[in-house]
């Protein structure tokens, strides 16, 4: 079962070299980088500008980076400009207080809203956590119960939307199951979960994280080739997310 001690032993003794960005709370972010070294989560280097950071992520003087307290628009603005990409697509992994960690999409509101951009979080997250040896277990929710369709217009898309992922991911040979709104039930024993669009993800991720003391390892951005792992700056320390971004690299190396 995926935990944060699976994802520890992961990246320990990655030797990968691991940049981090520092623009608030730059003691915070030295704390950070001390315990890394002394954890062996590879070689970690403190970046005070986004696209300093991204860039040696893109041209592989480092093997993964993490945003830190860098501002997030600059930092996306840069893998945006550095990567040529259009989006973003992050990931994220979360661990509820007292319950079982998982993987979740989407994070960002602007993320998530047509199926085929549901499509393309479900092929790049499979891919990514079978790197880490991981089997996905992908639940996709929607906004109701099936016998809530005709209730409200958006409600009847999210369901309808949900049919048209889990058919489709079926029939790409995953293990994708339709779990209505029951979220509750779904972290039972799916590891991969899909909301039903960004800005019920983002209220989700906020409530289990910021509200509900839930652990937040960080947000990996999917469609990219390179490991950048997105992060809160309300984190009292990114020591998760540093090994998260170690354990992938490592992987990727591998």
């Amino acid at each position: 079962m995926l935990s944060p001690e699976i994802i520890m032993k992961i990246g320990v003794g990655s030797n990968a070299r691991i940049g981090i960005g520092s623009e608030v709370d730059a003691e915070k972010v030295r704390r950070t980088v001390r315990a890394a070294n002394r954890k062996g989560l590879g070689n970690v280097t403190i970046f005070d500008d986004p696209s300093r950071l991204v860039a040696a992520l893109h041209d592989g003087e480092i093997d993964a980076a993490v945003r830190g307290s860098l501002d997030s628009t600059s930092s996306m603005n840069s893998i945006k400009d550095i990567f040529s990409v259009d989006r973003i697509l992050r990931l994220a992994l979360l661990q509820p207080a007292g319950g079982r960690m998982f993987f979740f999409a989407p994070v960002g509101v602007d993320e998530g809203w047509t199926v085929d951009q549901k499509m393309e979080f479900i092929d790049l997250g499979a891919a990514l956590m079978r790197k880490m040896g991981i089997e996905p277990k992908i639940g996709v929710l929607s906004g109701g119960r099936f016998g809530d369709k005709g209730r409200h217009a958006y409600v009847d898309r999210t369901l309808d939307d949900a049919e048209e992922v889990t058919r489709r991911g079926q029939a790409d040979g995953l293990d994708v199951r339709n779990c209505e709104i029951l979220i509750e039930n779904a972290v039972d024993d799916r590891n991969f979960i899909l909301a039903p669009d960004g800005v019920s993800g983002n209220l989700i991720f906020r409530t289990l994280h910021f509200l509900g003391r839930g652990k937040a390892l960080g947000a990996v951005v999917l469609n990219i080739d390179r490991v950048f792992v997105d992060t809160s700056r309300a984190k009292s320390s990114y020591i998760d997310s540093i090994t998260l971004a170690s354990a992938l690299a490592g992987r990727r190396k591998a």
